[in-house]
C-alpha cells in the first residue's frame, strides 16, 4: 500500500495567495502597484537587460525634469530616486479625474555583476532615463581556446 502524507491545512496561506493574484492584477493590467504595497509614493516601470560589456537599466520617467532624478550606484546597488510634482491647481480649475502618479519613489536594484564605476553614463530622452552599466573586465565573459594534442 502506499504511503500517504498528511497535510496540515492553512486557511491563511490561500488568503495570501489571493492577495498576491490581485497585487499581480493591478500592477500588471492597471499600470500601478496598490497603495500598500508602496512606501514612497509610485514606481516607475524599469526594464534590466544585459549585453557582453553593460547592464542597460531604462526606466519610465515621463513629465519629469532631469533636476528631479537622482542615480546613485553603490556597489552592485543602484539607487534611482526621485519627485513628480502634481500640477498646480488653479483657483478656477476643478479635476475631475487623476490618473497620473506622482509624489517621491525610489527603485533600488541590485546588478548581477561587478562595474566599472568610472564609466557610468545616464541619459534623458521622451521620458526614458537610460542608464549604461558597463562591466568590469574581470566580469566580462572570457573565451577560453582549446589546444589540441
Amino acid at each position: 500500500m502506499a504511503r500517504k502524507d498528511i497535510t496540515r491545512w492553512d486557511p491563511f496561506a490561500d488568503l495570501l495567495s489571493l492577495k498576491d493574484d490581485f497585487d499581480r492584477i493591478f500592477r500588471d493590467f492597471m499600470g500601478f502597484y496598490p497603495a500598500e504595497t508602496l512606501r514612497e509614493g509610485w514606481l516607475p516601470p524599469v526594464d534590466i537587460k544585459e549585453t557582453p560589456d553593460n547592464i542597460i537599466v531604462s526606466v519610465e520617467v515621463p513629465g519629469m525634469k532631469k533636476e528631479d532624478i537622482k542615480v546613485v550606484l553603490n556597489g552592485n546597488q543602484l539607487t534611482i530616486s526621485g519627485e513628480r510634482k502634481m500640477e498646480k491647481e488653479e483657483k478656477d480649475e476643478t479635476y475631475h479625474r487623476i490618473e497620473r502618479a506622482y509624489g517621491k519613489f525610489q527603485r533600488t536594484i541590485t546588478l548581477p555583476v561587478e562595474l566599472d564605476e568610472s564609466k557610468v553614463k545616464a541619459s534623458y530622452e521622451q521620458g526614458v532615463l537610460t542608464i549604461t552599466l558597463p562591466k568590469a573586465e574581470r566580469a566580462k565573459p572570457k573565451e577560453i581556446k582549446v589546444e589540441v594534442k
